[in-house]
């Protein structure tokens, strides 16, 4: 089939990449967001698939809105048998949806009708699910409700973050939006509505979303941090400038090694998570900060401590969080906030 692909970032490279290596189609243009301020030196920048259209020769389609009648009438003249979508970043107006002869197919990172959105993966971390997917589907005038050709499934991890678990699923993801095109354009694929049971939304996580609150327990604040890695990154405060922090690890105020008991804060032998054991947690208050005797940097939480890896303090790069706490020498009482 002749295809015109719509992707903006690295995500969508992988698929792009498989359907310019498929024998059974010829993609013939990319549609994709206008070049924008990127980097820490805001430079104008196109989009990854931007990029790798311009090393293949492809024409590149950047309208400001899908639904501007310059982009609608180009599209018009290619004639495309279909459009495959992944993470284009704005939504398709009624007469985009209907040029290409097979419509406008996406793959969502999710197990359709859970999480419709822009952030599925990030809110299936944040929800401490053990499985996701993907799911490709014919695009409708209503968010991410049309009829799904085709799924795959995905174990989550105990250590994936948003990042991880989205680049195991672009490559998956990839194979499935080949196999589902393969299948329409032979006819040996059907689209299955999506059942009304099920229905969850994903908005995309604000800054205000990603705050660490220490009062919370230690496993949710686990989850907070790598359904934001990358981006936007969970952040804190300390001396009323902002931290972003890495991926942690659950800890012992003594020791910083894993806790071995309980996520939500009980010890391996049914002690109180507030009983000031010295492995529980309970003698360091939500937020307090100490330096293990092995150099690991402990928080307070509502249940046990967590052990920071890497932090970025505000105006500054990425560092091990003990070199940052070595150079700021926080005195006994001092808690992030």
């Amino acid at each position: 089939m002749r295809l015109v692909f719509a992707g903006t970032p690295d995500v969508a490279i992988p698929s792009l990449r498989a359907l310019l290596d498929s024998p059974r189609h010829q993609v013939v243009a990319v549609v994709t967001r206008p070049d924008r301020p990127a980097g820490r030196g805001r430079r104008v920048r196109p989009s990854p698939v931007h990029e790798l259209a311009g090393e293949r020769g492809l024409e590149v389609l950047s309208p400001a809105r899908a639904g501007d009648p310059e982009f609608l009438g180009r599209l018009g003249e290619i004639a495309p048998d279909c459009c495959p979508v992944v993470a284009y970043g704005a939504l398709l107006p009624a007469p985009a949806l209907e040029i290409p002869k097979h419509g406008w197919v996406n793959l969502h990172f999710s197990l359709l009708p859970a999480y419709r959105g822009a952030a599925p993966v990030q809110r299936s971390v944040l929800a401490g699910d053990d499985l996701t997917g993907a799911s490709v589907f014919q695009i409708e005038p209503a968010m991410d409700s049309g009829p799904v050709y085709g799924v795959l499934t995905e174990r989550i991890r105990p250590s994936d973050t948003s990042g991880d678990l989205l680049e195991r699923l672009a490559v998956a993801g990839a194979r499935l939006l080949v196999a589902v095109l393969d299948g329409i354009e032979d006819g040996s694929v059907e689209a299955r509505a999506q059942p009304a049971d099920g229905v969850s939304l994903a908005p995309k996580l604000t800054v205000d979303d990603v705050r660490v609150d220490w009062s919370q327990p230690a496993v949710a604040i686990d989850r907070l941090v790598r359904a934001a890695t990358p981006a936007p990154g969970a952040w804190t405060t300390l001396r009323d400038r902002r931290v972003k922090l890495g991926p942690v690890r659950l800890g012992s105020p003594n020791t910083g090694t894993p806790n071995t008991g309980s996520p939500n804060g009980g010890s391996p032998n049914g002690g109180s998570p507030n009983g000031g054991a010295a492995g529980d947690g309970g003698s360091l208050p939500p937020g307090r900060i100490v330096m293990a005797g092995n150099g690991a940097v402990l928080v307070g939480t509502g249940t046990v401590p967590v052990a920071l890896g890497e932090v970025r303090p505000e105006g500054r790069g990425a560092m091990p969080a003990a070199d940052w706490i070595r150079g700021l020498r926080p005195s006994s009482e001092e808690a992030f906030s």
